[in-house]
């Protein structure tokens, strides 16, 4: 198979957007109940690949969990057992649909127009999924070969947590010995008006992740006829709970990663926020009231509280025999799954409120930072958009990275496209969809990894 690079290198050809849209109309869908899974559409976007990727799956070796595909390719030069350039990350699976009617184009039809490729998953995260296999295909019919080992892991359940793909994939590396430079990832992107203050475009590269919990509380009680209720039924004991729960937030504090991102940003502020940032030492507690105030940013200085579910009764006129609700949170590293079951019966101080854990929990990364192959990195993403900002932060939600946890010196989760506020919102939202430009820069910044990693040993 031929692959000719396009006219406007700021742009992907036909063969190419179509090799990423023909991914999109595979639906494969993660659902909670998994028994709605639909393994024939995992098997439609596994023989896509293969066919799409020829060498690829001539010179890389694979090895399969289920849906999920475990890439090894060898380094040229010998190395020592486990010894590895880089582990790369991206997920196949996508979220449901909720509102198919108000999608421009159905959102598995993988429509490609001009300008984009519309899909699910056409952002989170098929194009980097398969954005990495272009730029592998690209290298090895160049004759590039990168000196030390790289794996390419893709997962098949990240929007279900993860524990049948990545986790399965990242046992087997820790148990080969595997210790790799970089660890690449889904998260951070580069958005243009989101930050204020700063005119240029932010490239957000994160560097750990927020820890993920829910809270189940739930109420008991006789019941009856709403004509004679006693002081409290089950619904007005759990509404309170959920209250205490909302109007006692976890404190607001800075950590050490979030005084590096505004480290890292301050010289590409106006005034007064340069100033007010230079001062962070002293005015501390102003900076982070000022974070505090956008949904976007309070994310960074605490850990969230959302309550998302509550139900309880079965008719207006019937007093409920039972109520409850869920509630979660996104923790900030710091704190931990355990401390916000504490905090949860600490503000709630009702015996009659049953409190515990529900689902899947993770711990945030416990020591977030910028390691040795940071800069490296961020040199990649300047190379790709000129002119940007850069700077660190953590993810909000949680990500496969998490269980390769201790498996590279240096994580990053990161993706060089280019964003704006309402480009975010159509992640797991209406009318997802991704620019030929955007494409471009995916495949590009992975061909400049590969570049890098054959030209030295180390990045």
């Amino acid at each position: 198979m031929t692959r000719t690079a396009p006219a406007d290198p700021l742009t992907v050809d036909e063969a190419t957007a179509e090799r990423l849209a023909a991914a999109l109309r595979c639906a494969t869908v993660s659902y909670e109940d998994q028994t709605a899974i639909d393994p024939a559409q995992f098997d439609r976007l596994t023989a896509h690949l293969e066919h799409s990727f020829p060498l690829v799956h001539t010179h890389l070796t694979l090895e399969t969990f289920g849906h999920s595909r475990l890439y090894r390719w060898p380094g040229s030069e010998p190395a020592t057992d486990g010894d590895a350039a880089a582990i790369l990350l991206a997920h196949l699976d996508v979220v449901p649909v909720d509102d198919e009617a108000g999608w421009t184009h159905p959102p598995f039809a993988g429509v490609v127009d001009a300008e984009f490729v519309w899909g699910r998953g056409a952002i989170d995260d098929k194009s980097r999924a398969v954005g990495i296999l272009e730029a592998v295909e690209q290298a090895l019919a160049a004759g590039v070969r990168p000196r030390r080992t790289v794996y390419l892991a893709l997962g098949h359940d990240e929007e279900i947590f993860g524990v049948s793909g990545a986790g399965r994939m990242a046992r087997r590396l820790r148990e080969a010995g595997v210790e790799a430079d970089l660890l690449l990832d889904e998260g951070g992107v580069i958005t243009t008006g989101v930050a204020d203050g700063v005119k240029q475009p932010v490239a957000t590269i994160m560097v750990g992740e927020k820890g993920f919990a829910t809270v189940r509380l739930s109420v008991s009680d006789i019941g009856g006829h709403s004509s004679m209720p006693g002081k409290q039924t089950a619904v007005g004991r759990l509404a309170r709970a959920v209250a205490r729960i909302q109007d006692h937030p976890f404190p607001l504090r800075l950590t050490p990663v979030t005084l590096d991102m505004l480290a890292r940003v301050r010289e590409f502020m106006s005034e007064p926020r340069r100033s007010l940032l230079g001062l962070v030492n002293v005015a501390g507690p102003a900076v982070t009231r000022v974070l505090a105030a956008k949904p976007q940013t309070e994310a960074m200085v605490r850990t969230t509280t959302a309550p998302t579910v509550i139900h309880g009764g079965v008719k207006p006129n019937v007093l409920p025999q039972r109520a409850e609700a869920f509630v979660n949170f996104r923790i900030l590293p710091g704190d931990s799954v355990d401390g916000v079951l504490a905090h949860c019966r600490r503000v709630v101080r009702d015996k009659r409120v049953h409190i515990e854990l529900s689902g899947h929990t993770s711990e945030p990364t416990a020591d977030p930072f910028a390691g040795p192959a940071f800069e490296p990195v961020a040199d990649l993403a300047r190379a790709v958009v000129p002119g940007i900002a850069v700077t660190v932060a953590i993810v909000p939600g949680a990500t496969d990275a998490r269980y390769y946890d201790g498996l590279a010196a240096t994580r990053c989760n990161f993706a060089p496209i280019v964003v704006d506020a309402a480009d975010l919102e159509r992640i797991h939202g209406t009318d997802e969809r991704l620019s030929r430009v955007n494409y471009a820069r995916i495949i590009a910044f992975y061909r400049l990894l590969f570049d890098r990693l054959a030209a030295a040993d180390r990045l």
